[in-house]
């Protein structure tokens, strides 16, 4: 079924695909041999729907990872977009920081998740462990290997 596990209900991000997404990026980690990843999934009100640390991936990780997708959501950019833009305003980007509950962090790896035909958000997919453009590219492929849109903005 085309749509089986990508929501349950108009514009949420259902645990079957979550689950897939995180998959299908940690595959490719594998095949790439980078280092363990921490992958957190969020619904587009910013729920946790899965987070998931490999062996390997340090402590702090999750809080990174959720950090890149809360902070994608929160904004509605991208967090490479986010990056970006905290380097012309730093100021700014430090008190959002020290405002979002759900953290925020500056730094690409932190993608939206959009319906492919409506491109609506309905999520944003955060990853760290690596690089952070290796981690970007595990959440856009883990992604768009589930059907969906992976808005990462555009790299440097």
């Amino acid at each position: 079924m085309a749509s089986e596990g990508r929501s349950t209900g108009a514009g949420r991000l259902g645990l079957a695909v979550a689950e897939a997404i995180a998959a299908h990026a940690l595959e490719l980690r594998l095949e790439r041999g980078y280092d363990p990843l921490t992958v957190a999934v969020l619904d587009a009100g910013g729920h946790v729907v899965l987070l998931h640390r490999e062996d390997g991936s340090g402590i702090m990780r999750p809080q990174i990872a959720s950090g890149k997708a809360w902070g994608a959501l929160g904004m509605g950019l991208p967090s490479r977009e986010i990056a970006r833009r905290s380097q012309k305003q730093p100021e700014f980007f430090a008190a959002l920081a020290a405002l979002a509950p759900g953290g925020l962090l500056p730094a690409p790896g932190g993608v939206l998740v959009r319906d492919p035909e409506t491109r609506d958000v309905i999520g944003a997919v955060g990853i760290s462990g690596d690089t952070s453009d290796r981690d970007e590219e595990c959440a856009v492929a883990g992604v768009e290997t589930v059907g969906l849109t992976a808005d990462a903005g555009t790299a440097a």
